[in-house]
């Protein structure tokens, strides 16, 4: 049960998630963003009705290509694949218009708070697909992105991957002046599924603060897609932001048939719609019997005040991996995000503080970002 006070404060407060997979499901044949989806015939965690039952302004949509090979025809498709999904992104926002709008800067996004519309700001997932052309983040940038990540799960031509092999020590001689131009660009850097020392040469070189999108605590479950205590801290007091994340609270149960709904996962948008149901029938049943996550919301909240004692109010966000693998049994999508801001009030948290964690901390790099970038080649 949610307390009146946390329902009537989350209700009032601008809440952005800093990386939403959901674009995913954009261009799904007969998928409807504005219709309201159940999770025991639909994949999709996120769609317009329940954003607005878990009061959720907005957030990051995600441009994200999977990692493919390290040559000009790799990087050329999938180019075309992430042009494609920025595209998808702007035809759903605009067709759905009087309900949510594009924003490309914190004021935007303010003001389409205020005018009651919920907020689609962009970012992009993996920048494997502007292969050795910079100049390509400026075309990404004219489009709205505001957030991105050099890597995935596979080092590329920018950076070391935390899942992957290092080839770089870090960051590539690329990557290093990926960042420089990410700076000029005011296009905020995203660590999150960059390695440790990626993450380090990150911090040294950006001249503004970085936004780890959806990174949990390694303190709560040793995992190289988690930051250490000591990587938070680094961000912190750089003045960057920690989206904390629902995955890898604990050991993640990929098993063979898991591997194969995840698979069919990212191919849901060439699926047919009898094909996409049976991959959410799939799924859920998997879920009763194994779910995919060892945790729950009350081990999210421990991690998630945790990372709180660690940062600090300032530089704390959230960001749950929505579609893109995130959700817990007990909080299997947005709706349930009212219970975070119960649980933060009930550990003493103000309305300001909660304020912050929920969209002010996130604003103020977006406008740290602008004032410092020059947009000089």
């Amino acid at each position: 049960m949610i307390g009146a006070m946390a329902s009537d404060l989350h209700r009032r407060l601008l809440t952005l998630d800093t990386h939403l997979d959901a674009s995913i499901h954009f261009t799904r044949p007969g998928w409807d963003f504005g219709a309201r989806h159940d999770l025991e015939s639909d994949i999709a965690q996120l769609d317009l009705p329940r954003m607005e039952d878990g009061n959720l302004s907005g957030g990051f949509f995600v441009i994200y290509t999977g990692q493919g090979p390290l040559t000009p025809e790799g990087y050329a498709d999938a180019l075309d694949s992430a042009l494609r999904r920025s595209q998808a992104i702007d035809e759903t926002v605009h067709r759905f218009a009087d309900r949510i709008g594009l924003a490309a800067s914190a004021g935007e996004a303010r003001a389409l708070h205020e005018q009651g519309r919920l907020v689609a700001l962009k970012s992009i997932e993996n920048c494997y697909p502007i292969g050795e052309n910079l100049g390509h983040l400026d075309t990404f940038r004219e489009q709205g992105v505001r957030l991105a990540g050099p890597v995935h799960s596979r080092t590329n031509q920018l950076a070391d991957s935390a899942t992957d092999a290092p080839r770089w020590n870090g960051l590539s001689p690329l990557g290093e002046a990926w960042v420089e131009r990410m700076n000029a660009l005011g296009i905020v850097l995203d660590p999150s599924h960059a390695s440790d020392a990626a993450f380090d040469r990150m911090l040294a070189l950006s001249c503004t603060p970085m936004l780890a999108s959806h990174s949990g605590s390694r303190a709560i479950y040793d995992h190289p897609r988690n930051l250490d205590d000591g990587r938070i801290r680094g961000l912190a007091n750089s003045g960057g932001v920690l989206g904390y994340t629902t995955i890898f609270l604990s050991e993640m149960r990929l098993g063979a048939e898991r591997a194969v709904l995840f698979d069919a996962h990212g191919r849901v948008d060439r699926m047919s719609a009898d094909e996409q149901r049976d991959l959410a029938v799939g799924w859920r049943a998997l879920d009763a019997i194994e779910p995919m996550w060892d945790a729950d919301f009350v081990r999210y909240c421990a991690g998630l005040l945790h990372v709180l004692n660690v940062a600090g109010i300032e530089h704390v966000c959230f960001g749950a991996d929505w579609d893109g693998g995130g959700g817990l049994p007990d909080m299997p999508d947005i709706t349930v995000l009212p219970r975070i801001t119960d649980r933060l009030l009930a550990s003493g948290y103000s309305e300001d503080e909660i304020e912050k964690m929920w969209s002010g901390n996130v604003l103020r790099l977006l406008d740290d970002a602008d004032a410092q970038a020059t947009r000089e080649p």
